[in-house]
């Protein structure tokens, strides 16, 4: 894991709170005053642009202002995202990395019908 303390330029004019936001909102959690992020592995970036499409889909509140938001648009744009990585990692995946981007890719394609 890589911690990452927040520069004085980010964390001067925030609160604490603020700064936990945008820790969780990247994926991560405060310990010791530092945002420590998880372990980059394939599974966590598809789980990344998994939270990011759901987020665009109005399905999870934006931590800083707790309010659901909508883009279709950027919504569709993590999905084409998932979608060319499948495609250009047809092969060299292991069985589960191959399910779990099947699987999200198919369940924000629903979600995503849904929501027109």
């Amino acid at each position: 894991m890589v911690k990452e303390k927040n520069s004085p330029a980010d964390s001067a004019p925030e609160s604490l709170s603020n700064a936990e936001a945008k820790c969780k909102c990247a994926g991560g959690e405060m310990k010791d005053g530092h945002c420590v992020l998880p372990e980059v592995t394939f599974s966590a970036f598809v789980m990344s642009l998994n939270t990011s499409a759901l987020f665009h889909l109005g399905e999870i509140k934006n931590p800083i202002t707790g309010k659901k938001e909508r883009n279709l648009m950027l919504a569709k744009h993590s999905i084409d995202t998932l979608n060319v990585l499948k495609e250009k990692t047809n092969g060299n995946l292991t069985e589960e990395e191959s399910h779990l981007l099947g699987n999200i890719i198919h369940d924000l394609q629903i979600r995503y019908v849904r929501t027109h």
